[in-house]
């Protein structure tokens, strides 16, 4: 694609994660472009249309044909697709009648168990629904997900998952439960199927090892719509990514995850413990993005004026990334406190011009800022309004605050030391 705005399709990394996400979850992503106005219209109808023909959702497609070229025709390879889709729905319909009649009622519904060898028994015995029958539903349940049904189809595999005695329709069923419920939006439900798939890709036997790296590749593309919408999704985000296996994931085949990781960890108050170990991974890799060169601009090469231009690069990109626009101003504000928080620690007196420009801020907004955030942190600092400037508190630490800290130091050590005599005490009893 070529891109309107040269810098929003310079970081654009919707191809990136279209490789890694089920066709109807690219969707979301290209109609975001589209009202972004990040590439040409046509182009962006264009990949839509090469998208739907994929799917089941023909009468979509047509309709965007149609205003892509002005015309009420469309082509007839896409007319004989519709009647093939039509008629395979008949088929299916016909095949899964039985089990989705007995689905339809909740009081059978109930009767079922969470032994799938009971269900199985009790379905054939008092209803004449066998095995086939349960491959049918997983059938149907596909096709309405591909028809863009995702509500019936979210029904429909979760059923079928409590039947099903096969592993590896299990699994598929599984993903298609999570993006449909990631389409429907219902979050919550979301990250349980995100939980049951991690579980199931650490758990299963895989042919390869590269082949369990390429589920969980597949797993954090995925999640993004999770990390980014739920209420605790950037702590989960950062719980999953920095765990080894997911990060080697990442490193191997998907640096440009690092993207969302660093966002999440800039916007979580919560998690800035997890700074220095981010900034260590970022100073090890090859890919990098306004997001991430903004932490290695401040705190490996401590050059403000390039963190500054950083930042102003980084809304452009905020502004144009499907997953990261809901949180920019939560962003450029903790971005301004980093600045902040790492020039004050290397300068005593500072002038509010000098620092409302690093702050891509105006001296009044700036000094008010300021000012709120000396109130809300309790920082040891006071402003000088007379010569424009923030004047950085010198206390020295007292000797309580410096015997607690070597307290805890040499607890720490104690228990170390203490710790590792005791497995040896233990391998050498064994």
């Amino acid at each position: 694609m070529a891109s309107n705005n040269f810098e929003a399709g310079k970081y654009d990394l919707t191809a990136k994660l279209g490789k890694y996400l089920d066709r109807h979850l690219v969707f979301p992503l290209l109609e975001f472009l589209q009202n972004q106005h990040v590439y040409p219209e046509a182009e962006i109808l264009e990949a839509k249309i090469q998208l739907l023909q994929k799917t089941n959702m023909l009468d979509f497609a047509a309709d965007i044909y149609k205003s892509l070229h002005g015309t009420e025709e469309v082509p007839a390879e896409m007319q004989a697709r519709r009647a093939e889709v039509i008629e395979n729905l008949t088929t299916l319909q016909v095949k899964a009648e039985k089990v989705v009649t007995f689905l339809s009622d909740p009081a059978l519904v109930k009767q079922l168990r969470s032994d799938k060898a009971y269900n199985l028994n009790f379905l054939q015995e008092s209803h004449a629904i066998g095995t086939e029958d349960i491959d049918a539903l997983f059938h149907y349940a596909k096709f309405q997900f591909e028809c863009g049904n995702y509500s019936a189809a979210a029904e429909f595999l979760y059923h079928y998952r409590s039947l099903c005695t096969n592993s590896e329709r299990g699994a598929s069923a599984l993903w298609g439960k999570f993006a449909s419920d990631i389409l429907l939006q219902d979050w919550d439900t979301a990250v349980e199927d995100m939980t049951r798939l991690k579980d199931a890709i650490e758990n299963r036997q895989f042919s390869s090892p590269l082949a369990q790296v390429h589920s969980r590749t597949w797993l954090i593309h995925w999640s993004l719509f999770v990390f980014f919408n739920h209420e605790n999704g950037r702590n989960s985000i950062i719980d999953l990514f920095f765990q080894e296996r997911f990060m080697h994931s990442i490193q191997a085949e998907a640096p440009h995850m690092l993207r969302y990781l660093a966002a999440a960890v800039i916007t979580n108050k919560r998690r800035r413990s997890m700074l220095k170990d981010l900034v260590k991974i970022l100073q090890n890799e090859t890919y990098s993005d306004p997001i991430t060169e903004f932490l290695v601009c401040l705190f490996v090469d401590y050059d403000f004026e390039a963190a500054q231009q950083k930042l102003v690069e980084c809304d452009a990109v905020l502004c144009n990334d499907f997953f990261l626009v809901g949180c920019r101003e939560e962003f450029n504000e903790n971005a301004r406190l980093f600045i902040f928080e790492t020039y004050c620690r290397i300068h005593q007196c500072i002038d509010i011009k000098m620092l409302a420009g690093k702050l891509n801020m105006d001296h009044d907004s700036a000094e008010r800022w300021i000012v709120n955030l000396i109130r809300s942190t309790k920082l040891n600092a006071k402003i000088d309004s007379e010569a424009g400037t923030v004047i950085m508190g010198t206390d020295a630490p007292s000797v309580h605050e410096l015997i607690v800290e070597k307290t805890k130091a040499l607890t720490s050590k104690t228990y170390s030391l203490s710790h590792a005599v005791l497995s040896n005490t233990q391998a050498l009893a064994l």
